[in-house]
């Protein structure tokens, strides 16, 4: 089961994060998403457990809970919704039309 986490101290380090789910069970991975630019942690990761039962009692226990200062929540991840099309948006929109107006 991958489980999301959201409200991560900053400073807090993937060792350290893995030691804190292990107490409930194997993690198969785990990652905290960083900013491209600053590579500083932006508060949330994902942790990925193989046993469904484990990966549910460190959801329960876990969310809501205190952590270095910070309320957690930890929650199952949600596959992303496949929007269709590459386009991700943004950015300007090219007017083709031939008519132009001054």
């Amino acid at each position: 089961m991958k489980i999301f986490i959201t409200g991560l101290p900053l400073e807090v380090g993937e060792d350290e994060l893995t030691a804190v789910f292990g107490d409930f069970g194997q993690v198969k991975s785990l990652r905290i998403i960083k900013d491209r630019e600053t590579n500083q942690s932006r508060g949330f990761g994902f942790v990925e457990m193989p046993n469904d039962d484990e990966a549910r009692e460190a959801i329960k226990r876990m969310n809501g809970g205190d952590y270095n200062g910070n309320r957690i929540k930890v929650a199952e991840a949600q596959e992303k919704p496949n929007t269709g099309g590459g386009n991700a948006g943004g950015g300007f929109k090219r007017n083709n039309s031939r008519e132009r107006s001054y």
